[in-house]
């Protein structure tokens, strides 16, 4: 069970990371070719922007300050039909002169050139005079073209070399790529708030946003490519919230999986602690079986020996012996009768069978009741019960046969766990609107671990197969229940070898 729930685990976070990491590399891929797009757009935009400057030089009425031809001439004979056809396709390249004032170039002016195209497909009649050939002209076909991709080309190449060396703030502001960015971004699916900004070569430049600090997660593209497709700016965008947002992509997932494994940790503690418990349920049943036979076997065997000295005869005659059997076998008996009364007390208590009628009580007057019914042993073990009651403020509502029973329980167990002659103190004290009352033995004393769960049911410190001490492990339990059932609390301060102090808080009456 622990294995597969390990393995459970494992295989989930395992899933939960395998799927970030894909969130992570898609949202990557989509920024990378938002920033393409971005960088290509701005190039565009600024191509078409100097175009627009550029087309009032390249109309019509203005005048080249020269003029190169290259032309290519193609002669082809047909004899059949006695014709000579000639194809001529002739480029011109017009050069102008323009004022370089609104590129904010260092020169008066600048050279820029435009190309056309002049194909002309000629056909001539092929006649024979006097042996001799001669060309007449029939049909003449013209057809005059301006060369857009060519133009396009040729203007973009100019525009990019004279541009090249421009601060990049005059060439785009921040304000157009945070534009353009946050369009492309939002097409790819990315809602989020994100910094900018452009690098030449390590430096940033002063078109950047506010809050932009360059971190291993930023990514970034060329822009501004040259002719040969290289550039020293680099765009660069960094999303501060990007953890959070990938982590919200798969949000509802990692929920499912912590509730649902969650659920499933809970269900096996819960069978763990369910298996450990009927484990020393059954461990305290068997003690408690022990304890009982051990319990019962001596006032049985007293009884039958006193029953048998009885039969005898010489015994039968004697009166007093006869008499004195017969309060031994009452004793043991009644000591056999407290025993299942206890066990039938606890079994009421958890069915809330036991019927406990509370009435107005001075504490006082039960502590010293309770002392009367152990006086007698503490006596013959030399020993003695001393009381220190200093509560100013002593009634209660108690059940007086009940509670007298608690305080003689713990005064016995005192008695009994004290090796020497027992030494027991009693003290009260008011503390608020309680009454605290403290017996104080010193006694044998306990652990910490076995004052934890003293008051637990059937519960008795092992000491192996060593029975001197007698009992069943549910005094100390019917003194809690009790207690509680008296809107009370019950505690125990212990030290192995030093003796014990159970204490006793009452809710005070006026």
């Amino acid at each position: 069970m622990s294995l597969s729930l390990l393995g459970i685990i494992f295989v989930q976070s395992f899933f939960i990371n395998n799927s970030l990491e894909n969130e992570e590399e898609n949202f990557v891929r989509s920024v990378k070719r938002s920033l393409s797009y971005v960088s290509n757009s701005i190039e565009e935009d600024e191509f078409k922007d100097y175009l627009k400057k550029l087309q009032p030089y390249l109309n019509n009425e203005n005048k080249a300050n020269s003029s190169i031809i290259k032309q290519l001439l193609i002669t082809a004979e047909d004899d059949i039909n006695d014709k000579t056809i000639v194809h001529r396709n002739t480029v011109f390249e017009e050069l102008y002169k323009v004022p370089s004032m609104f590129i904010e170039i260092d020169a008066d002016s600048f050279n820029i050139s435009k190309l056309y195209s002049e194909r002309v497909t000629e056909y001539y009649n092929t006649t024979t005079i006097d042996g001799k050939k001669r060309m007449d002209p029939e049909t003449s076909l013209k057809e005059y073209s301006s060369l857009g991709d060519l133009d396009k080309q040729v203007y973009e190449e100019t525009i990019k070399t004279l541009l090249k060396d421009q601060p990049v703030y005059r060439r785009v502001s921040a304000k157009q790529v945070e534009s353009l960015l946050r369009k492309e971004l939002t097409k790819e699916g990315i809602d989020l708030d994100f910094e900018f900004a452009i690098y030449d070569e390590d430096l940033a430049t002063k078109i950047m946003s506010q809050n932009f600090e360059m971190t291993s997660e930023a990514r970034g593209v060329p822009i501004f490519l040259d002719n040969y497709n290289e550039s020293s700016y680099n765009l660069w965008v960094e999303f501060p919230e990007r953890k959070k947002y990938l982590l919200s992509s798969i949000l509802k997932m990692i929920v499912l999986s912590i509730v649902f494994t969650s659920i499933i940790i809970v269900a096996y503690t819960s069978a763990i602690y369910q298996l450990i418990k009927q484990r020393q349920i059954s461990q305290i049943k068997t003690d408690f079986i022990n304890n009982m036979t051990h319990e019962f076997k001596t006032p049985i065997a007293t009884i039958n020996l006193a029953l048998d000295s009885i039969k005898n005869p010489k015994i039968l005659n004697d009166q007093e012996k006869v008499l004195r059997y017969l309060g031994m076998i009452k004793e043991e008996n009644k000591r056999m009768h407290a025993q299942v009364e206890n066990v039938l007390r606890i079994s009421k208590l958890e069915k809330n069978e036991l019927n406990i009628s509370k009435e107005r009580y001075d504490i006082h007057d039960l502590i010293e009741d309770a002392i009367t019914h152990v006086e007698l042993i503490v006596e013959d073990r030399k020993g003695y019960v001393k009381t220190h009651l200093s509560a100013e403020q002593a009634s209660v509502l108690a059940n007086e046969t009940h509670f007298t029973n608690v305080l003689v329980n713990i005064l016995d167990n005192a008695i009994k766990y004290s090796d020497e002659a027992p030494k027991i103190d009693v003290y009260t004290e008011n503390v608020g609107n309680n009454i605290i009352v403290k017996i104080a033995d010193q006694g044998n004393g306990m652990s910490k671990a076995v004052a934890k769960r003293v008051f637990e049911k059937f519960y008795r410190e092992h000491t192996g197969n060593v029975h001197n001490v007698k009992g069943h492990g549910l005094g100390l339990a019917y003194v809690k229940r009790i207690v509680d059932d008296h809107q009370g609390h019950i505690s125990v301060e212990s030290e192995k070898g030093k003796g014990s102090t159970f204490i006793i808080r009452m809710p005070l009456i006026s």
